[in-house]
């Protein structure tokens, strides 16, 4: 299915389109409409913070995928050199393992392409409400029987180093994700509480509750299970908080996450408290728009969808993301 990656730079950041077949591309505005996201779930999304279930893989496109994650976790020095961050075991439990790396997308032609699925863009659109770039991917992957935790957090927490707050992730399951192997939870409505303090990433689950009021404590205790089948693809909120537990399964839970940004998100490093954790990303310089080849433009709503993009369920950008523009 993937065409050879013969000629190609060693830094796939250098390509702003898609590189292989993988993914079919629309080629004309109808073809787009397959795609979309139901009114439904787009007030679901404004609801909750989060909608689920959305199909953005087959199990072919999956299987590429999870062999090129087999070359990613044992990469040479040189290569390395192009994530932003990786660590091949980042629990903070010794008897727990957990894999987390940034910026597959530039390595291998698969993780590249799959900024450009017509699936997630599509949805992607409609939750942000506007045309969007990318900002960076992420891998977790627990082993069976000894995964580790990815804690308690709110997205935007780790990312004030940009501005305003008009982000979207995107977990796609390379497993299948249950309870047993240690899918993602969600908070319901967290999306609304704010800004609130980081509480590590990969330590213990119970941290956050020491930064939450009653009622949201109350809103924890009811915190959804997000199962997914494999190429399933859940998008939430920036501000939604959400976790995943270890996995003591006898079965993997590996998972790529994408996350866009409005296409006019400007740098925000000046006075960022945490510059180190940096030193490897692209520059960000404050007030600039983050527009080089690493943060290609993914979509451009107006030139893909013309006339059809009036007939398109949005979410509300305003009350969603333009109300939070001082964060």
């Amino acid at each position: 299915m993937l065409v050879q990656n013969d000629g190609l730079s060693m830094d796939l950041a250098n390509y702003s389109h898609p590189l292989t077949n993988l993914f079919e591309q629309p080629k004309t505005a109808k073809d787009w409409e397959q795609y979309m996201l139901s009114e439904q779930q787009i007030a679901d999304f404004e609801r909750d913070g989060f909608v689920s279930g959305i199909k953005v893989m087959s199990d072919e496109q999956v299987d590429v995928l999870n062999e090129e994650l087999v070359r990613l976790q044992s990469l040479s020095d040189e290569e390395r050199k192009l994530f932003y961050h990786y660590e091949s075991n980042e629990s903070e439990d010794v008897n727990r393992v957990l894999f987390h790396a940034i910026g597959a997308w530039r390595i291998t032609p698969g993780f590249h392409d799959l900024f450009w699925s017509p699936a997630y863009r599509m949805a992607a659109y409609q939750l942000l409400g506007q045309s969007f770039r990318l900002f960076h991917d992420q891998l977790f992957c627990k082993p069976a029987r000894h995964g580790g935790v990815v804690a308690w957090h709110q997205d935007y927490s780790y990312w004030t180093f940009t501005k305003p707050m008009h982000h979207l992730t995107c977990w796609i399951g390379l497993d299948d994700a249950n309870k047993e192997n240690g899918c993602l939870y969600f908070v319901p409505g967290s999306h609304k509480w704010g800004l609130l303090p980081i509480t590590g990433l990969t330590g213990g689950m119970e941290a956050v509750r020491g930064i939450l009021n009653e009622e949201q404590n109350r809103s924890f205790d009811n915190r959804v299970a997000n199962e997914l089948k494999r190429g399933y693809a859940s998008l939430h909120h920036p501000l939604t908080m959400h976790g995943s537990y270890e996995n003591v399964s006898d079965r993997s839970r590996r998972a790529v996450v994408l996350n866009v940004m409005s296409a006019q998100t400007v740098g925000n490093t000046a006075g960022y408290e945490r510059l180190d954790a940096l030193k490897d990303f692209p520059a960000m310089d404050q007030d600039k728009v983050l527009d080089s080849n690493f943060f290609p433009l993914l979509f451009d709503g107006d030139k893909e969808l013309k006339e059809l993009g009036k007939r398109i369920p949005m979410v509300n950008q305003t009350e969603l993301y333009d109300q939070h523009i001082g964060i």
